[in-house]
């Protein structure tokens, strides 16, 4: 199973944190994607494709709505050529870039023909121009300029030489999400928190809706490596009020839950405030309380965190996706944290 860290996508320290994580052993690293929060992050992948030789790097994730599946797939085939194939696109439906433009996740449909089209592209194919239209209200049709001639599909045309694929990712949460990500997805990453009835759940959701295809399956987990537990949970908190609240974004919960969890997701949906967007010292943070977190996130010393690992390796997990401590918390302990979980934990999974 590999470990991947999900981190900011801030281009002065792409390359050494990406130096780091590759002399520590980790499989990869993704970088967040919102253009209001953080720094643009295929600038950040390309530097830190330069200074590596052996992690993945990707998208953690981006979304359908701020760039066109063109745009996406020539600025991922572009890392994937500089990296020597080691680019990964993850790919939702949108959070925080769309927050903080005044819109809330993508509709399904409109995300499943990005994400077809995007393939295509990825593939090399032509793509109609009516599978993801430019609307003619932002740019007329080009035959309006009575051309002698002009392009009859989309299709990237500049890719020279042989450049793998880039495999897609699709986080998923929801029973529709999930059903597109095992019919159109390189591997599905849930987004369900640790619970191992919940990845279950989405699982045979996935399986459902993709009979007799091999599927592949990684989760997005909020993982604090302290050996004080208390500690572990106030650093972990932030993280994890961002992704339990996808279990519950349009006020209805995706997957198993029990009652007081139920009532946790329905607080965090009450009083989620984007302006504290992952925030350890956020209100919604205080919502969480230590069942839910001790449930939903990893939050513990080295052997509990590599036991709860393995946990999710025996189910069929083969790409765990480690979310860290946040903004809004103590750095010495995080930055403690983060040590420990370099020094104890990738170890064990690492080669």
């Amino acid at each position: 199973m590999e470990l991947w860290m999900l981190t900011h996508s801030n281009a002065r320290h792409a390359a050494s944190t990406a130096m780091r994580a590759e002399a520590t052993g980790w499989a990869g690293m993704l970088v967040v994607d919102s253009q209001n929060l953080a720094g643009d992050s295929y600038v950040a992948l390309t530097l830190a494709a330069t200074q590596t030789s052996r992690i993945g790097l990707g998208t953690g994730v981006t979304n359908s709505v701020t760039r066109h599946p063109a745009v996406t797939a020539s600025a991922a085939l572009s890392v994937q050529d500089v990296s020597g194939g080691r680019m990964v696109i993850g790919i939702g439906r949108g959070d925080s870039a769309l927050a903080h433009l005044g819109r809330g996740p993508a509709h399904l449909k409109s995300f499943s023909a990005y994400v077809i089209a995007l393939q295509k592209y990825l593939r090399g194919e032509a793509v109609d121009f009516e599978a993801f239209p430019v609307p003619t209200d932002v740019a007329p049709p080009l035959a309006e300029l009575e051309l002698a001639d002009q392009p009859r599909e989309s299709r990237l045309r500049w890719p020279q030489g042989a450049i793998p694929k880039v495999p897609v990712e699709i986080a998923a949460t929801g029973p529709k999400v999930i059903g597109l990500a095992a019919r159109e997805a390189d591997r599905i990453m849930f987004t369900l928190g640790a619970v191992p009835e919940r990845l279950r759940w989405g699982m045979a959701e996935a399986r459902q809706a993709a009979p007799g295809k091999a599927l592949r399956f990684g989760a997005y987990v909020n993982l604090v490596c302290h050996p004080d537990r208390a500690v572990a949970r106030a650093l972990v908190r932030g993280g994890l009020t961002t992704f339990a609240r996808f279990s519950v974004m349009h006020g209805e919960i995706s997957g198993p839950a029990s009652d007081a969890q139920s009532r946790v997701f329905h607080a965090l949906h009450d009083g989620y405030d984007m302006r504290a967007h992952t925030r350890g010292d956020s209100n919604q943070a205080t919502l969480m309380d230590d069942a839910f977190v001790d449930a939903f996130a990893i939050a513990g010393g080295p052997a509990y965190c590599i036991e709860r690992l393995r946990e999710l390796q025996s189910m069929g997990m083969d790409k765990i996706v480690i979310s860290g401590p946040t903004a809004g918390t103590d750095r010495e302990q995080a930055v403690r944290a983060l040590a420990l979980l370099d020094e104890r934990v990738i170890p064990a999974f690492a080669g």
